[in-house]
């Protein structure tokens, strides 16, 4: 009987850590594939077919691309980070809510790099075609806004439940 409870316990664990640290793995796989397009996109556009190296990766629209991507791999971190107080069980702490309200902000801050870069690419690139870029963008910002929803919700609800385990603890 002891042994059962035991190998029961053994099952959980190793479920709950599969389902965690397949999502680490995605989480990873994203930032190294976001990462190597970074890397690689800037010596394929257009515009610097005929650069060297340091002419490409001194353009001010791919270095306020890379500064728009810090927020991106922020989020990809506080996701990494949430990933990890649930597999120490802590998922119901402050440590939880704070980084759920840290992915709201970089997720709201990347909407915002997105916008500046829109408004750019639509009023002051002139001979470009803006549609397919701004069609991106938006697709990214409506991604980003869902992302930006979902944490608030989540941290408004996970804040009562550490409120009430608070209050829990205190009366025991």
């Amino acid at each position: 009987m002891l042994r059962y409870d035991y190998l029961a316990l053994i099952e959980v664990l190793i479920m709950k850590r599969s389902s965690t640290l397949f999502l680490k793995v995605v989480i990873l796989l994203i930032a190294i594939g976001a990462l190597a397009g970074m890397i690689w996109f800037p010596q394929t556009e257009g515009r610097a077919t005929n650069l060297d190296l340091i002419s490409i990766y001194t353009d001010p629209f791919i270095i306020y691309g890379y500064m728009a991507s810090i927020p991106f791999f922020v989020g990809l971190y506080q996701a990494f980070k949430l990933l990890n107080l649930i597999d120490a069980d802590k998922a119901f702490s402050q440590g939880a809510v704070n980084t759920l309200k840290n992915m709201k902000f970089v997720s709201l801050s990347l909407i915002g790099f997105i916008a500046l870069a829109e408004f750019y690419i639509r009023f002051f690139a002139h001979g470009d075609d803006p549609a397919g870029p701004t069609a991106l963008g938006i697709l990214a910002s409506f991604a980003a806004t869902v992302i930006a929803t979902a944490a608030t919700v989540f941290q408004k609800l996970l804040q009562n439940a550490v409120d009430i385990k608070s209050e829990n603890d205190l009366t025991v």
